[in-house]
This record gives structure tokens, sequence and C-alpha cells, in this order.
């Protein structure tokens, strides 16, 4: 009696696991979505509308007179002007630091290295928000207090972005620094010209999740000043019930308007923030 054997098709138990997959990412984008859909059909509302139950998608009449008085009357272009000069000079001096450390612990054979290293990964495990007082007193001390340079300073430091590059660097062969040096270049010739272009889409990745981070960054910024006229876009949405009193139209649209600049950086460097994220390993 011959054994029957039983034909299972291919591939049935893969597109069942991209079935699961799809669902669970489209679930997580819904529930993302969601509370920013709410953003923007709330800034559209009058202010009259905004409180009353029951609660409401849409209102009887959209309008834009929220976001009109935010341009007019607010300080909403100020805020984006500050917003983008400090996370731009935390971003190139993230990049530019973080980009020399893992360089000289993935390249550079010296003494300390691994207690260095460990230094660095100590930085992880302590919150930042432990470090504002001893911050807010060095840097009041040396009259840093209320300008570009207090905000920026104490956010350029970033464990993370050192230990990714340093895994980037690691991937890259050793023969062309071994060529290179046989050639007579130095080391911060090689880091420049050779390490840093190899390296194009884990410093992409790293610069624009330093810029979100930066542009997102709310604690420090409101700690370190005072002057509204260094407020970032965090510190204004904060103070806009201050400023115009409880309207929640108001402060919606400037939420919708202080993270427009973000979506813009997303969607243009989309596909070097997932190269960058599968380069470095970070995706797990």
């Amino acid at each position: 009696m011959s054994a029957m054997t039983v034909s299972r098709p291919v591939g049935g138990g893969r597109r069942g696991g991209r079935v699961v997959v799809y669902a669970v990412l489209t679930a997580l984008a819904v529930i993302w979505l969601v509370p920013l859909a709410w953003a923007v059909a709330t800034s559209l509302k009058p202010d009259a509308e905004t409180t009353i139950a029951p609660v409401s998608w849409r209102a009887t009449t959209e309008t834009f007179d929220a976001y009109r008085t935010l341009l007019q009357k607010g300080d909403i272009l100020h805020w984006w002007f500050n917003s983008f000069i400090t996370a731009s000079l935390i971003t190139a001096g993230t990049v530019f630091t973080a980009s020399l450390a893992g360089f000289g612990f993935s390249r550079v054979r010296f003494r300390g290295s691994a207690a260095l290293q460990w230094l660095v990964l100590a930085g992880l495990l302590i919150p930042f928000q432990a470090l504002i007082v001893p911050l807010f007193v060095e840097l009041s001390s040396v009259g840093l207090a209320d300008s570009y340079w207090g905000i920026v300073l104490p956010q350029i430091a970033s464990p993370i972005a050192v230990l990714v590059f340093k895994r980037a660097f690691d991937s890259v062969p050793a023969e062309l620094e071994e060529s290179a040096l046989v050639d007579g270049a130095s080391l911060w010739l090689i880091y420049r010209r050779i390490w840093m272009p190899l390296s194009r889409s884990t410093t992409a990745a790293v610069a624009i999740f330093t810029f979100v981070l930066a542009w997102n960054a709310f604690l420090w910024p409101f700690v370190i000043t005072s002057a509204g006229n260094l407020f970032t876009v965090p510190v204004g949405l904060a103070t806009v019930n201050a400023s115009y009193g409880a309207l929640y139209a108001q402060v919606m649209a400037l939420a919708v308007l202080g993270a427009v600049p973000l979506l813009v950086v997303f969607l243009l460097f989309q596909r070097q923030i997932v190269q960058g994220i599968a380069n470095t390993g970070l995706k797990g």
C-alpha cells in the first residue's frame, strides 16, 4: 500500500503572514492619522463650535479664521524661524561630533577606547531631565541663557548617534583604510573622503531623525528661554492659551502649522530614512 502524500500550497503561510503584517500596519496608520485628522477638523471650526456637545467631526461652516489669525497676529512665522535655526544647528553639530566619535571608536586603536565606549553607553541610561538643573546653572553662569547657543549646545551630545555611526563604520572594509594609509592619507582625510561618503544613508537617517527630535523638543527650550523672541514652535504652542485665551481652533491650527515642516521633511527624505535604518541594522 503506497503512502499518500498531501500537497500543501506553496507560499500560503507567507501570504498569510503578509496579510497580518499589512493589517497591523494599517491599524497603526489609522491610529496615527485619527488625531491628526481631528486636529485639522477642529482647526477649521468656528471657535464657538469647538466645545459644543455632542462632539462632531464637521462644523456647520468650515472656516480658515484660526489660520488667518495666527498668520496675521501671531508669532508662528518667528517660531518657525527659531525652530529651523536651532534644529539645523543641532543636526549639524550632532552629525559632526557623533560621526567623529564613531570613527574614532571604530577605526582608531587607543588606550581607554573600551572605557570611553562604556561611558557613551552609560549616557543612554541617564534621562535628560536629570541634567536640566546643572545644565541650566552652567549655561546661565557663562551667559548662554536666552540664546540660540543655549538651546543648541546641550542637545548636540547624542550617544545613540555615536553608536549608529560606529556600527556603520564597522561595516566598511578595512582594506580601504589600509590602502589610503599606504598612499599617505591622514586619518582626517580618510574620515572625510572615504568613510563619510560611504555612509551617506546613515548620515541622512541620523540627520533627519535628529532634526525631527530637535524640532519637537519642548522641555529644554522652555527652561532655557524666557524671551518671547526665542520661542520655538513647541514652546510657542504651550503659550498660545495665554496669548489668545482658550481658543481651541487656534491651538489646533498652530499644532497643524507646526507639524507641516516635519511632514515635508519626511515626504522628501523618506527613502533616505528607510535606507539609513536598514544599513545601520536598527530595523531589528
